[in-house]
């Protein structure tokens, strides 16, 4: 017989949404519209809508069409960021983009878990953090937890469950440091 109780988990417990329920009904509706479609409404419309749902947008921010991001009131996205196509942001606690940095096609950046020591299988949630100048390559997902260090690469399909060193171009699961992203 399983230890695992689901029936236990209790949403509310570990979970900070950050606003009411009204207010992730309102960005649901904007996101079905402006962001996930595959139509190419205007980057600097998208990124028009995230200020006004409460994500910190910097100037010269792309982002291109079919791009899900859950609570944009828990984004920051620095200047001239982009964000590619069909993106995943599950940011249950906060995600940070730095400055310049490029979040790939189909990358995911997940700030949520679950604790699966416990048979109740609480929250383990934990932010997010891009640096300036990191790229996380296509189809790559970043955990709970982890920062990417200014000017870091996570290559295409990786798998980052830690954080990565500054200027380094990582790869593999588990994501692990290559070789400089630099020539001196």
């Amino acid at each position: 017989m399983t230890k695992v109780r689901n029936d236990l988990f209790d949403p509310r417990h570990g979970l900070d949404r950050g606003r009411s329920r009204l207010a992730e009904l309102a960005w649901y509706g904007c996101k079905c519209l402006f962001f996930l479609p595959a139509f190419p409404w205007p980057s600097g419309w998208r990124c028009r809508w995230l200020r006004l749902f409460g994500a910190e947008i910097g100037q010269g921010v792309v982002i291109k069409p079919r791009v899900n991001i859950h609570l944009p009131w828990k984004l920051s996205v620095g200047d001239h960021a982009w964000i590619g196509e069909e993106v995943f942001i599950l940011n249950f606690e906060p995600v940070r983009i730095g400055a310049h940095a490029c979040i790939s096609q189909r990358a995911f950046l997940c700030t949520g878990n679950h604790d699966y020591r416990e048979v109740a299988m609480p929250y383990r949630n934990r932010p997010v953090t891009i640096g300036d100048g990191a790229w996380v390559g296509a189809q790559a997902f970043v955990g709970p937890g982890v920062t990417l260090g200014d000017e870091a690469v996570a290559a295409a399909g990786s798998v980052v469950t830690h954080s990565l060193p500054a200027a380094m171009v990582c790869a593999g699961n588990p994501c692990r440091p290559v070789k400089p992203r630099w020539k001196n």
